[in-house]
Order: C-alpha cells, then structure tokens, then sequence
C-alpha cells in the first residue's frame, strides 16, 4: 500500500512550493521582471524632455554637476555621440530605451553572479537589480550578504541604509529604497 497524501496536504505543499525562492536553472540567464523594470522607470523618470523631442543630460541632484545623467538612469559612456555624458548630451526617446534594454542585462547579470545559487524569488531579484542599478554596491553591500544567508528580513531592512548621495539624506532615495524593500518582501 502507497501512501497517498490528502488533498488538502497537496494544496498546502504547492503553495509552500510557490511561495519559496527559486533558483534559475543552469546556464539560463536572469533577467528583471515587470516589477523591476517598472520600479526602476518610476525612480529614475526620463527626465528633461526638450521642446523638439529630444531627451537632455541633468547634472546629478546632489552634486550638481558629475555624473551627468541621461533617459532612465544612464551615466558614464555615450555610445550614441561618443565621448561621455556630459552637459548638452541629448538622445531620441528611442535610445534613452535601448540604453536601458542594455543596461537592465548588465545590470541583472552583476546580480545574478553575486547572488550565485542562492534562492531568489523573482521579487527579490527585481529589487536587488533595481537597488545595484541605483548604486553599484550589490558585490559589497551587506543586504547582499544577509540575502545569501537567507535573512530575508535582515536583507529587507538593509535596504534603507542606503538612502544618501554626497553624504546627503535624500528624499527621493528614501522613497526608492521603501519600494525595493517592499518589492523584495513582496513574494
């Protein structure tokens, strides 16, 4: 005789089975979900439309000057002109986008390599690859190390350390911070 476990066992085993962190498979690479992506577009804005259409270079809020940002978040390179982003660099809305398409790969394949094997839900990814596309900081942040220990929690509340730019408590970090920790607990 085979045991045969009750129905509601059953249902009970595949919600905890949903509700787990999952690993990607082998060689399969992760990429930001909808939430992220929607996430890190709320936060970033791509900011400073001109008159004729075409998207301008704004000088970082806390220093007023470098980086200088362009579309969705980019800094450093301009591998539409050349050069760097810098005062008076603009970009069609169509490559605002496709600098962001770039960007979310790279983005998420850093998040991926330091998270390793480590379970992760789609919303926590998401979090983690909006959080490292702000800051850079995913291979030294210690919401990372909590993340691979499986504190989750721990990991959720790192989050808001991270809410200064030049030393400077902003608010709009603030906020972004809430929402990566709210996506991150969100699964």
């Amino acid at each position: 005789m085979t045991y045969q476990p009750s129905t509601s066992l059953l249902t009970l085993m595949r919600r905890l089975v949903a509700l787990s962190p999952s690993r990607a498979k082998a060689g399969t690479p992760r990429r930001i979900g909808s939430a992220g992506t929607a996430l890190i577009k709320r936060f970033e804005g791509c900011a400073r439309l001109r008159p004729d259409g075409m998207v301008e270079a704004y000088p970082d809020p806390a220093t007023g000057g470098a980086p200088w940002t362009i579309g969705w978040g980019a800094t450093g390179q301009d591998r539409f002109n050349g050069g760097m982003i810098r005062p008076g660099t603009r970009w069609t809305q169509a490559q605002c986008d496709a600098r962001l398409a770039e960007d979310l790969n790279r983005y998420a394949a850093d998040v991926a390599r330091a998270l390793g094997g480590a379970l992760t839900t789609q919303s926590q990814f998401d979090a983690l690859v909006s959080f490292h596309y702000n800051t850079g900081a995913i291979g030294r942040a210690t919401l990372t190390k909590r993340h691979l220990a499986g504190d989750y929690a721990g990991a959720a509340r790192e989050f808001a350390r991270w809410n200064r730019a030049a030393g400077q408590v902003l608010k709009g970090l603030t906020r972004r911070r809430a929402a990566e920790a709210e996506l991150y607990l969100s699964e």
